[in-house]
């Protein structure tokens, strides 16, 4: 499945213009060129709504795997059945979880009810701050190149390293004695 995005269509233009100035000054080798392949027009992005009115994405961190979707409504977030302001306790939580919406300035635009299973609150957080990217990028494909800009599409891939053996930790030796 190919998505465009603002930029791509920019380009898209753009190209399109330099074939344009470049047909007016050279008719006859661009005949040949367009004998050979046929237009093909920039295929544009459709949001991916059900028929509820939703749009549904899946988000990732650590080991946290969070389903969420959105809606349009008055700004709730509930996150399995609690109120964001109970599940996630901490204010960095729910600041974490917020940002896609403020950086699409979309925020209290949308009712947003997420599952998360696995991992600490602070994966779970993040997990659903990835979904919910996705899930906007869904609704609205404009929004994509901004939370791309800001990183939040990204599946951040860092997760604990694995403990080996002949060491305390993953990388930490055991305590050395001189005598």
């Amino acid at each position: 499945m190919s998505e465009t995005t603002l930029e791509n269509l920019d380009e898209a233009l753009a190209n399109a213009k330099r074939e344009e100035k470049a047909a007016d000054a050279n008719p006859a080798s661009t005949a040949s060129a367009a004998a050979d392949a046929p237009e093909e027009a920039p295929v544009l992005v459709e949001p991916q709504i059900d028929d509820l009115g939703r749009s549904y994405a899946t988000g990732k961190r650590k080991d946290a795997v969070a389903r969420v979707w959105i809606k349009p409504g008055t700004g709730k977030i509930t996150v399995n059945g609690k109120d964001e302001t109970i599940y996630f306790p901490r204010p960095v939580s729910r600041m974490v979880m917020r940002q896609p919406l403020v950086a699409a300035g979309r925020d209290g635009q949308f009712d947003v009810v997420a599952t998360v299973r696995g991992g600490g609150l602070s994966g779970q957080a993040g997990a659903v701050r990835h979904g919910l990217s996705k899930a906007l990028t869904y609704y609205e494909p404009a929004l994509r190149a901004v939370l791309k800009k800001e990183g939040f599409l990204t599946r951040d891939s860092r997760v604990v390293e694995r403990k080996k053996y002949g060491r305390a930790k993953a990388r930490r030796s055991f305590q050395f004695s001189k005598r």
